[in-house]
């Protein structure tokens, strides 16, 4: 099926919406006479081919009544058509590239990979080498060696995460782990918990997050929350604190929605913007002191953690074949886990209160 093309700066870095399929309702009227599905919704959806159409069904990206069909399967009044469409579409070639990948866990359905800081995820336009997806194509061909550059398979991408975020990702080998993966997605039941370095004493030791998430009304580059929904899309993120330094604290942060920049959106939006996060304001001293150490210090710090102190640590699902609760975990990056035993080290020495 095809999806809405985006072309925006975020593309570019490959930091665009995280989660990278959207789903499409349509209710059959109650005169529908019966009628082909695969011919109901060419007629019905823009710009889609038969075939397309008939490459979704057969995928099992479209649904009747929460069950896939075939083709050639009859409509009826009030049936509830549910389908499943990439928000972007990807024109770029995909060249096989020998890039390291950190591959957590495989099987014939799903990747699981720890991706580093400073690697984006997928090509776009300016940007078409050294990401996630040329190290992994290049990995499919190494061990089926029927694979060339003209039948590779697009690889089932379902999210993705900042380009200077760390972390775990899933990827989906088939098209029905694609689709699986999509709807735990859209269904808010996929497990995503990221760990967070904010600026400030973050004052609740859990809280609630809900704010539209949109573009920012006078900078294209930038998100911004609207908390009276006014503008963007639905967005809400559960905290806990986890540390505290004084004059930052490091938070767990629980993804319900996945939109772009969601968590630094977030916590920028109630006052503790991300430490070095360039981009919302987390790349200077937010809390302090005046003296010229703490300042040096700091300075210290961003050279260790050159990016938005962010890591995706957990992701959990059902899996796409065997219907069991995955769960998986990841250690912290490095660069991230010096930052923290800098900070630990300093308030020790320092005696400043971490209650």
């Amino acid at each position: 099926m095809p999806g809405r093309p985006e072309t925006d700066d975020f593309e570019e870095s490959g930091e665009s919406t995280d989660e990278l399929y959207e789903r499409l309702n349509i209710l059959v009227d109650k005169g529908q006479e019966p009628f082909r599905l695969d011919k109901f919704l060419t007629a019905r959806i823009e710009n889609a081919s038969r075939n397309k159409i008939q490459q979704a069904i057969d995928a099992g990206r479209i649904l009747v009544n929460n069950k896939t069909v075939q083709s050639n399967y009859k409509i009826r009044p009030s049936d509830n058509i549910i389908i499943y469409s990439e928000k972007q579409t990807h024109g770029e070639e995909i060249i096989p590239e020998k890039i390291p990948l950190d591959i957590v866990y495989e099987d014939d359905d799903i990747l699981i990979i720890n991706k580093p800081p400073g690697l984006v995820v997928h090509p776009a336009s300016g940007n078409y080498t050294g990401t996630l997806i040329n190290g992994v194509a290049y990995y499919l061909q190494q061990k089926n060696s029927t694979i060339s550059e003209e039948n590779l398979p697009r690889f089932g991408l379902v999210h993705r995460i900042d380009k200077n975020t760390s972390g775990l990702m899933v990827l989906a080998k088939t098209p029905k782990a694609v689709t699986s993966l999509a709807k735990q997605f859209f269904d808010h039941t996929i497990q995503r918990r990221y760990f967070a370095l904010v600026w400030g004493d973050v004052a609740e030791e859990a809280g609630t997050i809900r704010a539209h998430v949109g573009r920012h009304k006078r900078f294209r580059k930038l998100f911004d929350a609207y908390p009276d929904g006014e503008a963007g899309k639905e967005a809400i993120t559960h905290y806990k604190v986890l540390e505290r330094f004084g004059y930052v604290t490091l938070v767990q942060c629980e993804l319900e929605t996945g939109r772009t920049h969601q968590i630094r959106v977030h916590m920028k939006y109630i006052g503790h913007p991300l430490f070095n996060d360039e981009t919302y304001g987390g790349d200077k001293i937010v809390k302090g002191t005046v003296f010229s150490k703490y300042k040096q210090f700091v300075e210290n710090c961003f050279a260790i953690c050159p990016r938005q102190a962010l890591h995706a640590k957990t992701i959990g699902f059902i899996h796409p074949t065997t219907r069991k609760a995955m769960v998986f975990e990841s250690e912290l990056a490095p660069d991230m886990q010096k930052l923290l035993d800098k900070w630990r080290t300093y308030v020790n020495a320092n005696k400043i209160d971490r209650k």
